[in-house]
């Protein structure tokens, strides 16, 4: 559920009319609604209630600080890919024991910066990087807290691309040598073993791929248990889907019905990490009308907001309501909508029917609060969006629109050039 309706024909966020915060912020215009952020987060906290669980907000889906802040003051955590996810993470208020990092390619300075800051733990992805966090958490004679990820081969059902936990892929390490893996790692040094990870992939519509991965964690949990490695920490991952067109994705409450019985007399703390269904319906993106464009064989309606503002429907061929931010009677045309990019994968929708408008008027992307700032870029020299947070009928600015000056600010002509 989310908390952008119509009232009498007019799009609000909560209770302001999205219309006045184009008019005073602007646009390309990503919107965020707290009540919904809020809810989705304590839809998790509620339906583990009763069980030890932190849930760490997967930071890669949505990075603004005041988000992540905001769940930090309700108790959550934070899933990190990156050192600069940590440094965010921190920022916002996140408790260091409290974090967990992911990700296949941690640099010594990453690996050196978390642990300074003493997070919860490492899931490692590989030997290699087993061992480099041995090698530096002993030259800075401290233990690194790990967990092992672990890729249980199991089809998610999701888009091919965020899909991460079958063989084939980058991630974890395969199941079949699990065991083999935590032996090397109880007998270094430096690191410390507290965990098992898995995370099979984003967007799963289904409690089923949950519970056929659990299952395999749980095994492998039990062998070695009979080899007298005793874990503290099970990290789930994430990946529960969000509806973006007519999906029926299950909801926390339905995962916890499935996981918790499985866990029952297991002294675990649970560890999930939740992003796109914290995040996803919390987010909308605000366009402006600047052209309409009659083709040959279809019509266009051009934007402000392209493939940079969001790239989700150019990268996955991925669906997005797109609503008038005013509704009008107007006849329908077939159309698509298209941003200023230099691409013809440019495009926020094809083949839509949507009303006709005029030059000035505004159209709300939905359900974009995940991997949508998150992925933008600077690509045509074009400044990311500003971001705003409504709470009932407040407002505030939570990131700056980028300026000209913004995109050349780290640039250095050098001399013999001059």
């Amino acid at each position: 559920m989310h908390f952008f309706q119509y009232r009498s024909g007019e799009l609000y966020a909560e209770e302001v009319p999205v219309k006045t915060l184009a008019e005073q912020y602007g646009t390309p215009l990503y919107v965020y609604s707290h009540t919904t952020l809020l809810r989705h987060f304590m839809a998790y906290e509620n339906a583990f209630d009763g069980y030890p669980h932190i849930i760490c907000f997967a930071v890669k889906s949505n990075p603004n600080t005041a988000i992540i802040r905001l769940f930090a003051k309700h108790g959550g955590g934070a899933d990190i890919v990156s050192g600069g996810e940590l440094h965010a993470a921190l920022k916002a208020g996140i408790p260091s024991r409290k974090i967990v990092y992911a990700g296949v390619g941690k640099t010594e300075d990453e690996i050196r910066f978390a642990l300074k800051s003493k997070i919860l733990m490492f899931n490692v992805e590989s030997e290699n990087e087993l061992r480099e966090i041995d090698r530096v958490a002993g030259n800075m004679k401290t233990n690194a807290q790990i967990a092992l990820r672990i890729n249980p081969d199991i089809d998610p059902g999701t888009h091919p691309y965020i899909t991460t936990g079958m063989k084939k892929h980058k991630f974890g390490i395969p199941i079949e040598v699990a065991l083999e893996y935590y032996k090397l790692a109880s007998k270094l040094k430096n690191v410390v073993v507290v965990g098992v990870h898995k995370h099979i992939g984003s967007q799963i519509t289904k409690v089923s791929p949950f519970v056929d991965a659990l299952k395999r964690i749980l095994l492998l949990i039990d062998e070695l248990n009979a080899q007298g490695v005793s874990l503290q920490y099970l990290d789930v991952g994430g990946g529960l889907g969000i509806s973006y067109r007519d999906e029926e994705p299950p909801v926390p409450g339905d995962l916890a019905k499935h996981l918790i019985p499985m866990l029952k007399d297991r002294n675990l703390t649970l560890i999930m990490e939740p992003g796109r269904s914290l995040v996803g319906n919390a987010g909308i993106l605000v366009t402006k009308t600047l052209y309409m464009k009659k083709g040959i064989e279809k019509e266009f309606i051009i934007v402000d907001a392209g493939m940079n503002d969001l790239i989700r429907p150019s990268l996955y061929d991925a669906y997005h309501h797109i609503l008038p931010v005013v509704r009008t009677k107007r006849d329908k045309i077939l159309c698509d909508v298209v941003g200023p990019i230099c691409e013809s994968g440019d495009f926020l929708a094809k083949e839509r029917e949507l009303g006709k408008l005029k030059q000035g008027e505004y159209l709300a992307v939905m359900s974009a609060g995940a991997y949508g700032f998150s992925m933008s870029s600077n690509y045509n020299s074009r400044p990311r969006a500003a971001e705003v947070l409504v709470k009932g009928r407040d407002h505030v600015l939570i990131r700056k629109r980028e300026t000209y000056d913004d995109l050349v600010r780290n640039e250095k002509i050098p001399a013999f050039l001059k």
